[in-house]
């Protein structure tokens, strides 16, 4: 079929809707071709493409539409992938309430909750974030993926499996989200449209009630759910487990849009993005970065035209079961064919996370300490300096100007001297913890935790709320990465992430404040992980400072015990 910009598709799909085709004129809050809908309250300004919404690494991920390529052509993408033996079954068509429905392909295998099921069982955390990275890429392995792609190029991944991400998201499970009544347009849910080169949102004030919701979408426009993880428990999880792989925060839109349609502009993006085929299918062109200066951005780009394009790099129709992937900076856009929505989610990692944003806090924090312990930073300027140095001075032959540059270099490579590297690690640490999703705990993880600590009201009175921990309560981390020890001002911190939000930033960051004697006994649970250790063996002073120290992080639901504390 040919992409949606065509003369023909867009005839098409003006055809379906029940008004007339929304020009350059209608303005948000608007429904294209439906009746006119409230606009946005005062102050609630929808971000360009390029910005953030609800959780910053969800920025924009995966969705824009193309204009019709040269000659109506899609080349293969067989030389960046292997595709697997057998024939490529055709996606889901049609509308997508006949999509995620129990019993599709992959379902009687397990589908991903049946995948999680399994991870859940690895007693490392890490192996099951490398577990579900793997997952998520096969048959590419992990090296292949670092050796080839990551940061560097594009990768399509084909699989002729339509049931291979059951279960993960569905449009039922969209559904039934917006019946849930908790979805707000602007801050959950956008209404998106893309046509004859102009990008418009849609919002309008309130609450998302399915009657509107779904007459947007039957009006030709796309739907972007932000922040799936806080709506949907197996996105979370699957979330939760990913971000321990990347050590970076992962976040994720999922996008649906009707036939024949398209939402997003070009743009490239300031994350690296993976898109998951969920449902129907979408063609998708993928652009390399114009300049150097677009190699791996900090930030989004705004929305592009299609003047602005070169030849894609790579086009390709994903299906159910389909994965492609592309490093922030390469532009992209997709569109959906006439015959077939499409339900994708972008999950999304490494925004603002480069050697660039490490010294950001690494070297004024070097330059502080410098300053602070060398007289000669301290020391003042030439009086005269502002004579022969600037920009207007520039071109001058002088030895002074000559004997002030290289003192500038002598103190700029001194202060390497004064770096606290592992310092400013830690408070990217702290800041990735703040970011982080917290834990979803497995069954037996929460009979083992404070989360499932049978403390109930029972006959009148209180019944089985005593913590008792004693030395031979053996003990571990619940995750490997759910806590960091930051040395700061006020003391020795302990940020960790068990009692986080599922919506970004929702919680302030959580931390206590360590003894510094403790500092040991933390690292030892560390480093122990994920084997459990006594209670006994904690490098504490004392059995009472022991015993109190793993209550405290017990409480916090930071420590598990290897046997329930209490028979039920």
């Amino acid at each position: 079929p040919a992409p949606s910009g065509s003369g023909a598709t867009q005839r098409a799909a003006r055809k379906r809707r029940r008004g007339p085709k929304a020009g350059p004129g209608s303005r948000e809050g608007k429904r294209p071709g439906g009746p006119a809908a409230p606009a946005p309250s005062p102050g609630g300004k929808r971000p360009a493409d390029s910005e953030p919404t609800q959780r910053p690494v969800e920025k924009r991920p995966g969705t824009s539409e193309p204009a019709p390529s040269p000659g109506g052509k899609r080349p293969s993408a067989s030389d960046l992938t292997p595709r697997p033996e057998g024939k490529r079954r055709d996606g889901p068509k049609g509308a997508p309430s006949a999509m995620g429905r129990p019993g599709s392909s992959g379902a009687a295998e397990g589908g991903v909750a049946g995948l999680l099921r399994r991870l859940g069982r690895l007693e490392d955390s890490r192996r099951r974030a490398a577990e579900l990275f793997g997952w998520l890429l096969a048959p590419v392995s992990p090296r292949e993926f670092a050796e080839r792609h990551w940061e560097r190029a594009p990768l399509l991944v084909r699989r002729g499996q339509p049931g291979y991400y059951a279960g993960l998201f569905s449009t039922a499970e969209l559904d039934a989200i917006l019946r849930s009544g908790r979805v707000r347009f602007g801050t959950h849910l956008d209404v998106t449209s893309y046509a004859e080169g102009v990008r418009e949102t849609h919002n309008p004030a309130g609450r998302a009630l399915p009657a509107v919701v779904w007459d947007f979408y039957q009006n030709g426009c796309s739907l972007r759910l932000l922040c799936p993880q806080a709506f949907s428990d197996t996105v979370w999880q699957f979330l939760s487990i990913l971000q321990e792989h990347f050590g970076s925060m992962v976040g994720a839109n999922t996008y649906l849009t009707p036939p024949g349609t398209q939402g997003f502009a070009p743009h490239y993006d300031d994350i690296e993005a993976f898109v998951l085929q969920l449902e129907g299918k979408k063609h998708w062109r993928v652009y390399s970065p114009r300049t150097e200066a677009e190699v791996l951005p900090q930030f989004s780009s705004t929305n592009l035209t299609q003047a602005e394009l070169g030849e894609p790099v790579l086009e390709v129709v994903l299906e159910a079961g389909d994965l492609l992937y592309f490093p922030r900076g390469f532009i992209h856009q997709g569109d959906c064919l006439p015959d077939a929505h499409s339900l994708h989610i972008t999950v999304s990692s490494f925004q603002r996370n480069s050697w660039g944003d490490l010294l950001e806090k690494l070297l004024p924090a070097a330059l502080q300490m410098a300053l602070e312990e060398d007289v000669e930073y301290r020391q003042g300027l030439p009086m005269d300096y502002l004579g022969y140095m600037g920009v207007a001075h520039s071109d001058v032959v002088d030895a002074r100007r000559t004997a002030f540059v290289e003192k500038v270099q002598s103190l700029v490579k001194k202060l390497i001297s004064y770096a606290p590297i592992d310092a400013a690690v830690d408070q990217r640490a702290k800041s990735f913890l703040h970011d982080c999703l917290p834990p979803v705990l497995t069954q037996s993880e929460k009979a083992l935790s404070v989360y499932g600590f049978p403390a109930r009201w029972q006959d009148g009175g209180t019944c089985d709320v005593d913590i008792l921990i004693t030395k031979d309560t053996e003990v571990r981390l619940l995750r490997h990465g759910i806590v960091r020890l930051c040395n700061e001002e006020a003391g020795v911190m302990l940020y960790y992430t068990t009692e986080n939000s599922r919506v970004y930033h929702k919680e302030e960051p959580k931390s206590l404040e360590i003894d510094p004697e403790y500092t040991d006994s933390i690292e030892f649970l560390l480093s122990s992980y994920p084997n459990h250790v006594s209670v006994d063996s904690l490098p504490c002073e004392t059995l009472e400072d022991k015993i109190s120290l793993a209550t405290l992080l017990f409480e916090k639901g930071i420590l598990t015990t290897k046997k329930p504390l209490v028979q039920v």
